[in-house]
């Protein structure tokens, strides 16, 4: 895939996370317009799965614990196919009985692994898939379960305390196929990070037991690549990825304006 082609499927997730936050007049489009590059990377080259069979066993899980940013996955799984999220569900973002409810809600929307919403809960479930795939291989054989957990997580998962009890416990059994990528954007919804918090969290998860590394989260190229030593590590791995949320709003990338409201319609 090369750069162009990269860069128009990230931005069909940027054009459909701000136009539906748009149009509700509420919502969240600075983490997937900044997590974009990401999670295109990961859909397209590595995450296995099936659109037409979104309960099959065997398929690597993907848990958003950024629950926020919930129109990244809304966004993904219209562009992957999944004939339950159509156009007219992503224009009835946060409308009730939608199937876009604005936080990923498991067993409304195909392709939700788990409802996230209180930040830090999505990244200890995908911890307890990585420990439930660890167990169905050793009982039934990896020739039939082999399979990966991926998490998006945010400053805000990672500042809560159960993220610390999940991470303690995944170095501790080394769930080698739990990889997060963690969306380093330095912005929570007041204005810079370093307002709240200076934790260091990549000597943090290392003092786990997890191997690390800092990437630049708008690289394809580099995501790919750290996502490739990931999948071999004999360890969890946490991949910082450095981003901009909001990446592309002329005014209000890089700034909590792109956090927690639309962007409106000049900036659009």
């Amino acid at each position: 895939m090369n750069r162009a082609h990269h860069d128009r499927m990230a931005n069909a997730i940027r054009a459909l996370a701000m136009d539906a936050v748009e149009q509700a007049k509420s919502g969240h489009p600075g983490l997937p317009m900044g997590a974009a590059d990401i999670a295109t990377v990961l859909f397209t080259q590595f995450l296995k799965f099936d659109p037409a069979d979104p309960a099959w066993p065997d398929r690597d899980r993907f848990v958003l614990s950024a629950g926020h940013g919930s129109m990244l996955i809304y966004a993904v799984l219209h562009l992957l196919g999944y004939e339950a999220v159509t156009l007219d569900q992503i224009k009835r973002f946060r409308q009730l009985g939608s199937l876009t409810p604005g936080h990923p809600e498991n067993f409304i929307t195909p392709g939700i692994e788990t409802t996230t919403g209180p930040l830090g809960q999505g990244l200890a479930n995908a911890v307890g898939m990585a420990i439930a795939e660890r167990h169905l291989a050793a009982e039934f054989g990896d020739g039939i379960v082999d399979h990966s957990t991926f998490v998006l997580a945010s400053d805000g998962d990672l500042m809560e305390g159960i993220s610390q009890e999940a991470i303690a416990l995944a170095g501790h059994l080394r769930l080698r196929k739990l990889i997060v990528l963690f969306d380093d954007n330095g912005i929570s919804i007041d204005g810079p990070l370093t307002l709240a918090d200076s934790v260091d969290q990549m000597k943090r998860f290392e003092a786990a037991g997890w191997a690390t590394t800092r990437i630049d989260g708008h690289d394809p190229d580099t995501i790919a690549a750290a996502i490739e030593q990931a999948k071999i590590s004999d360890r969890p791995t946490m991949i910082a990825c450095k981003t901009t949320i909001g990446y592309g709003a002329p005014t209000k990338a890089g700034s909590e304006k792109a956090h927690g409201s639309p962007l409106g319609e000049g900036e659009i």
